[in-house]
């Protein structure tokens, strides 16, 4: 039989009804013969009600002591479970990400996995029990307790299942897999059944909220075969695993990520002189404002324009470098456009397939929404738009590349 390790997030053990819920879901497995490590979240809510207490207290909180704040929200429920599967009769043990020796580095509240014992896992799947890990904590060189941050849960279980070399990671969600996009934006959105560490990761990074990006990296370089499933119906979810002869045969687009969260600035009339790039570039860097795409216009009379776009929460923050920029470098003027979104195509099929680009120019030609910059990579072709016409953008791409689900 397989060792599965299977993920519950916040929502899944939101209520005590619940973990009883995810307690019978793992009895079934485990009767089935199956050796089960389980990694949860804390109770939806919880950690945001830690976070304000400590807020409560001071608008900078020491980043040590957050953490051992904030790990005891998953404490609370690796607990709960341990006694839901007790009750059942079933051997359980909840362990706390120091006592399973999940260690990381020393970066607190975003700490990052060195190394995994698996030493004391082994011995209690040796005698059938259910282990219970807390995700997203871990113990540092010091013997201080540390979180991976927001969504760690997910890194946690992939890096279990690396160390333990698990058949397969199952990360259970409120939904019940990866779809073509997000079916609250294109109702005709369908389930995948298969997609690969590529894809995901390109999906991840653009916007699909469904996994951590940290989690679908961690599984790529172990070759981890990751399952997306829903806790709160049966299916088959979406396999994540590595790319294979069948992708060849996939649909050209596997799926639609699309990100909001997007903002432009523009400096215009810059000297087209060789390092310019970097004095552009190099104090946004500095203030730890992460650029996604860049364009430069064409020189005309020995100037260029200069695009790039940032984070629309840090378009407040990198406006003002960019002004100071422009009167130390001599441009023209610096202008600015938080009300962007990006959406993008991605498929492995794209590599062995021409015409993807012009087809989905073409898409967005037809309903009249003008592209104000694209940035493509080998599986990968996005486009900046207003951000008003969005979702009509992901859903007339959606129709013409074949996406939308058959109509019943």
């Amino acid at each position: 039989m397989a060792l599965i390790v299977q993920k519950y997030g916040g929502t899944s053990v939101g209520s005590p009804e619940r973990i009883q819920a995810v307690a019978e879901r793992v009895e079934r497995w485990h009767q089935q013969g199956h050796d089960i490590v389980v990694v949860v979240s804390a109770m939806s809510g919880e950690t945001n009600r830690l976070l304000a207490l400590a807020k409560a207290i001071t608008d900078e909180p020491d980043p040590r002591e957050l953490d051992q704040m904030v790990s005891t929200g998953e404490q609370v429920t690796i607990a709960l479970l341990a006694m839901a599967l007790q009750k059942r009769g079933l051997g359980a043990k909840s362990m706390t990400g120091a006592q399973v020796a999940i260690r990381t580095d020393s970066a607190f509240t975003k700490a990052r996995i060195e190394a995994i014992d698996d030493t004391a896992m082994r011995a209690e799947l040796a005698k059938r029990n259910v282990i219970i890990v807390a995700g997203f904590q871990g113990i540092d060189a010091q013997g201080n307790i540390t979180t991976l941050g927001r969504g760690g849960s997910d890194t946690t279980g992939v890096a279990l299942a690396a160390a333990l070399k698990a058949d397969e990671c199952q990360i259970y969600t409120d939904v019940d897999g990866v779809y073509t996009t997000d079916p609250r934006v294109v109702p005709q959105a369908r389930r995948l059944d298969k997609i690969t560490f590529e894809e995901m990761l390109e999906m991840a990074s653009l916007g699909s909220k469904v996994l951590q990006i940290r989690s679908v990296e961690f599984a790529g370089k172990y070759q981890v075969p990751l399952r997306v499933l829903s806790s709160f119906g049966e299916g088959e979810g979406t396999l994540i695993t590595t790319d294979s002869e069948e992708a060849m045969e996939q649909p050209v687009i596997s799926g639609i990520a699309f990100n909001r969260d997007e903002a432009k600035l523009t400096i215009r009339g810059v000297p087209d002189t060789p390092g310019i790039a970097y004095r552009i570039l190099g104090p946004i860097g500095n203030a730890n404002i992460e650029i996604d795409m860049i364009v430069q216009n064409i020189s005309a009379d020995n100037t260029t324009d200069f695009t790039f776009t940032v984070h629309r929460n840090e378009f407040r923050k990198a406006l003002p470098i960019l002004e100071n920029i422009a009167k130390e470098i001599g441009a023209r003027e610096v202008v600015g456009d938080d009300k962007i979104a990006k959406v993008s195509l991605v498929g492995v099929g794209m590599r062995s397939h021409a015409g993807v680009a012009s087809q989905m120019f073409g898409t967005l030609a037809k309903e009249n929404i003008n592209i104000q910059m694209i940035s493509t990579s080998e599986i990968k072709i996005s486009v900046v738009v207003e951000e008003k016409y969005m979702e009509l953008a992901v859903r007339a791409l959606h129709t013409a590349f074949g996406l939308d689900a058959p109509s019943v």
